[in-house]
């Protein structure tokens, strides 16, 4: 299909999906070649996880971001496989932690196997990822990931010390989602640049896009947790409440309520469960929480957005704006 003179590429999640086919495919074998084992199980419940797929959004950030700076090669290829390696194994260790029965649509890996099995290749995935890693031979590389995978796990130690804390405050909450989700995302983008030679401008530039990628896409599930439809999200609405997890709607909520509405969240925040879920979600809508938190999640879109002004014009550059906006509206 030809046009008369260009028009933007890929302003639709769809579309860069589309821009993306060739290398997410090559993506998609290297990760299925890579996961074997003569281990029968590590071969089920890898290939379980990696079925339910979703949009791979955190190798796509790489694959986009290192095209965007001009590189050619295949190296891409295997740090988007490394990248989908370390996050599926964080959420194979999430899910037993959070005892969440659902991801991605499906019943959690754990809720078919068992805890210790899903620990265990959890523990697979992140060490195949470290093997995958070492063959791309670049200190540089490494200590991006290696510096990644430990904030990430520091992060999760961190929620799970404020679970059930009515008194955490936004701060508080951004340290979290910054560390177990904006960060991978920002190594994601970062390492485009590395690999693409880019400056250190452009490479600050692209981690900055990712950070804040990564905190848009992470509000926005916090918010749909409250807003969205039971199993839009392929888990199951008040998932986070449920846990004890204090998350943006929250903490806006504490803050913005009546006395007798802000004694009534403390006390679900504490006892868990989601008996009082619909209670809960009318405070947070009466008192503008669900606004304010969506609004939230739109500034770090539109902050992830500039960074990309950085970069010189591409389809790729434009796909990552599309991501950015996908984070924020998951209807594009």
């Amino acid at each position: 299909m030809s046009h008369a003179h260009p028009i933007p590429e890929a302003r639709t999640i769809d579309a860069v999906m589309d821009h993306t086919r060739t290398d997410r495919a090559a993506m998609d074998q290297l990760i299925r070649d890579r996961l074997r084992s003569d281990v029968l199980l590590v071969n089920q419940i890898a290939e379980y996880i990696i079925q339910a797929g979703g949009k791979r959004l955190r190798p796509l950030v790489h694959l986009l971001s290192a095209r965007a700076c001009g590189y050619v090669g295949t190296g891409h290829i295997q740090l988007a496989a490394v990248i989908e390696f370390i996050h599926t194994a964080t959420l194979l260790h999430d899910d037993v932690v959070d005892e969440s029965d659902r991801r991605r649509g499906q019943q959690a890996a754990h809720t078919v196997w068992g805890n210790a099995a899903s620990v265990l290749v959890g523990d697979f995935l992140y060490s195949r990822s470290f093997q995958l890693m070492v063959e791309l031979e670049s200190p540089r590389v490494m200590a991006i990931l290696a510096d990644t995978t430990n904030t990430i796990a520091a992060g999760e130690v961190l929620q799970l010390m404020q679970l059930g804390d009515a008194d955490l405050d936004e701060s508080g909450y951004l340290r979290v989602i910054g560390d177990k989700t904006a960060c991978l995302f920002a190594a994601a983008a970062r390492l485009g640049a590395v690999i693409g030679r880019a400056d250190d401008g452009l490479e600050e530039a692209l981690s900055s896009y990712g950070y804040a990628l990564g905190q848009a896409f992470q509000i926005t599930d916090d918010w749909l947790d409250y807003s969205g439809q039971d199993g839009a999200l392929g888990k199951n609405l008040g998932d986070d409440l449920a846990e004890g997890k204090v998350t943006l709607p929250l903490i806006q909520a504490l803050r913005r309520a009546d006395l007798a509405d802000r004694e009534f969240l403390t006390g679900v925040i504490r006892s868990g469960g989601t008996e009082d879920l619909d209670r809960v979600r009318e405070i947070l809508r009466a008192s503008g929480a669900l606004d304010e938190s969506l609004a939230r999640a739109v500034e770090y879109s539109d902050r992830a957005v500039q960074a990309l002004d950085a970069l010189p014009h591409s389809p790729e550059r434009d796909a990552l704006a599309t991501l950015a906006r996908f984070a924020v509206d998951r209807s594009l």
